[in-house]
């Protein structure tokens, strides 16, 4: 039975795309599933058969709550847990199905608005016991799929729900659960865009790994468990990002006064005796550590491929992709600093931002560690300038 209605609602839906004019097929076909299955299931006792029906259901609304509000101790601290983790799942919920649909029809979603709207209806909600509002994927899929454009379909929906609740349960007794699955496969399988997945793929590996994992918990656990894998997966990666930032070795664009990355540029090369690196994330307690081993690491490499006549004198950082920075990074440049110059080598910055400049300048009022001739504005007058000063202290 599940399979028969999910074809008529696919082959309905098809008819409207190929035909505009009769995209009231395609609209009117959900409801037409329920009455045909609702009347085959009654006539045919198709539930003493193994088929699952909804059942005996209360007709009427849920009555006003508000004076049933406890602040009980016992359970106040499971209840702002509970309602912590159940209003980031909603939330999270409600703005990926907006920004799906968003994408889809080509307009834009304010989260700031769809948190203060979700949040103000479960407030009003909780007052006649309601459950927890959100931006449900399924009835979402539901009403684009049936042609709904704009808000006046959800005051429609309700008032509708309003009067099923109140005058039509008796009728739903009968109306299987299979009916109900097909209705919500087939309003979201139009969704499924495979050519978008394979982009993913081609683009980031990672992206497509949330992407695959977000699609796997919400199809075989439920949308909540599924979001939250999502969502996790992104935090963990933003976290990796944080706590180890990408750092490059530059070199000199022959014919030019560009430095960059050796890796991204193969026309680029080392410029003898100078070691240049570039920092190009902020600076922070999360990665002072793993960028101060990480300099160590590639001034020991560079020591040890560097020959006699091209011995390593000089480390430039450059802080131009730097866009913040904190005590704990502050301490780390400092620590470098004295780290480099145990091995005899010096350390220049390379066109600090202005609130890295101001915290330098701050640490500066304590103890002159970074004095004006080791801050340049960029790389090529920091190079020109030191390679001049070794030719002049040259024996």
């Amino acid at each position: 039975m599940g399979v028969c209605f999910l074809v008529f609602l696919l082959a309905a839906r098809h008819v409207s795309m190929r035909w505009p004019k009769l995209f009231w097929v395609s609209a009117c076909a959900p409801l037409a599933s329920v009455i045909i299955s609702t009347l085959l299931v009654f006539l045919f006792k198709a539930q003493n058969h193994g088929i699952s029906i909804i059942g005996q259901l209360k007709c009427g609304l849920n009555r006003p709550s508000w004076d049933k509000l406890l602040f009980d101790p016992t359970y106040l601290g499971l209840t702002m847990k509970t309602g912590l983790i159940t209003g980031i799942l909603s939330l999270t919920e409600g703005i990926a199905v907006g920004r799906t649909f968003a994408s889809l029809k080509d307009y834009q979603v304010d989260g700031n608005k769809e948190m203060m709207a979700i949040g103000l209806m479960n407030v009003v909600g909780s007052c006649t016991s309601c459950y927890v509002t959100t931006g449900a994927f399924s009835r979402s899929a539901v009403n684009h799929n049936a042609g709904c454009k704009t808000a006046m379909s959800n005051v429609v929906m309700a008032l509708t729900v309003m009067v099923t609740l109140l005058f039509l349960m008796p009728l739903f007794v009968y109306t299987p659960n299979v009916v109900l699955g097909a209705i919500i496969i087939a309003a979201v399988i139009g969704l499924i865009d495979f050519p978008a997945v394979y982009q993913i793929w081609r683009m980031d590996k990672m992206d497509f790994l949330v992407c695959v994992c977000a699609f796997a918990g919400v199809i075989f656990i439920s949308v909540q468990e599924g979001l939250a894998i999502a969502v996790g997966l992104s935090v963990f990666r933003v976290l990796m990002q944080i706590t180890r930032p990408k750092m490059t070795v530059q070199g000199k664009i022959m014919g030019t006064d560009i430095y960059r990355d050796l890796h991204q540029y193969k026309e680029a090369q080392r410029v003898p005796g100078i070691l240049i690196l570039a920092i190009e994330a902020p600076i922070n307690f999360a990665n002072s550590n793993y960028l101060n081993e990480r300099i160590k690491r590639w001034i020991e490499e560079e020591n040890s491929t560097q020959n006699k006549q091209t011995e390593l004198h000089v480390v430039i950082l450059d802080l131009s992709a730097v866009p913040a920075i904190d005590t704990s990074g502050i301490a780390f440049l400092i620590d470098i600093k004295k780290s480099i110059e145990k091995r005899d080598l010096e350390l220049v910055l390379v066109n600090p931002t202005g609130e890295v400049m101001e915290k330098i300048q701050r640490a500066n009022v304590a103890q002159n560690h970074f004095r004006s001739d080791c801050l340049y504005l960029t790389t090529g007058e920091a190079v020109t300038s030191l390679s001049a000063l070794a030719k002049m202290t040259k024996p």
